[in-house]
């Protein structure tokens, strides 16, 4: 291995911990915000009751089918043109 490909495979492993420790920090806010409450008269009462009031399972399916369902239009089809002669493909 050459010194510049060790020197690639460290900054690869060096963003791959950055992308961890994104992740971490991210589980680590969340469990920060499942914990707050507000206050309810004189008492401190959660905010969010339900895990599905915290994260909506089946609404955020629903985003992702709705994206896959978009059609295409003429400038979607041109541009995949244009895509396929820049990389070689045939028109």
């Amino acid at each position: 291995m050459s010194i510049y490909e060790y020197q690639m495979r460290m900054k690869a492993f060096n963003l791959g911990r950055i992308d961890k420790e994104y992740v971490m920090h991210q589980q680590a806010w969340l469990n920060h915000q499942v914990t707050l409450t507000k206050e309810q008269g004189k008492k401190q009462v959660p905010i969010y009751k339900r895990f599905e009031d915290f994260f909506d399972y089946k609404k955020r399916i629903k985003e992702v089918e709705h994206d896959e369902k978009r059609e295409i239009t003429p400038q979607i089809r041109k541009m995949a043109q244009i895509a396929a002669v820049v990389n070689g493909g045939r028109r």
